[in-house]
């Protein structure tokens, strides 16, 4: 029988609002290439593996460094 995942995910797993603001302004002002990095170590972070799952945190910091490179095309 499958397991259910477990729910009880840390606070310290994710980002809150103000955290994302913040992560969001330290994007903008980094080079491409800087954020690029980022972008791939987060895309490397966030592979599924098995039956390891990437965390909201994890998640949420390549959706971010996505999103600047977005901006930046």
């Amino acid at each position: 029988m499958a397991r259910r995942p477990n729910h009880d995910i840390k606070s310290s797993e994710i980002l809150n609002a103000e955290d994302l603001k913040e992560l969001r302004h330290n994007l903008a002002h980094l080079s491409i290439n800087a954020v690029r990095d980022l972008y791939d170590q987060a895309y490397r972070d966030c592979r599924l593996i098995y039956h390891r799952l990437p965390t909201p945190k994890q998640m949420q910091i390549l959706v971010q460094a996505w999103k600047q490179l977005w901006k930046w095309r």
